[in-house]
């Protein structure tokens, strides 16, 4: 399982370790994952999402995961988020008809 965030697309990033006596060594900087379920009133359901902190205070923010989802544009949606995107239009379309 990747180490990257379904909403934001936050990832690894690396650096260096360095001591006092500036010796370098390489380094990982981890995002602060988290498994967290948010319901969808759309689809009925709960979902569950692996986000960063920053990705779920992002979708509370705005409303929850429908109205975050619903409201931003797909070139600033990972592929993940996309797929998600797509099956509530197809279950709110369903539901208006």
């Amino acid at each position: 399982m990747a180490r990257r965030c379904s909403i934001t697309g936050k990832g690894v990033l690396t650096g260096n370790n360095v001591s006092h006596a500036n010796n370098k060594t390489r380094r990982r900087f981890l995002p602060n994952l988290q498994e967290q379920s948010f319901y969808s009133d759309i689809l009925g359901t709960s979902v569950q999402l692996r986000l960063t902190v920053h990705g779920i205070r992002t979708i509370e923010h705005n409303g929850g995961l429908d109205a975050f989802l619903l409201g931003t544009p797909d070139r600033r949606l990972p592929p993940e988020a996309i797929v998600l995107k797509r099956r509530i239009e197809r279950a709110k379309a369903k539901k208006a008809a």
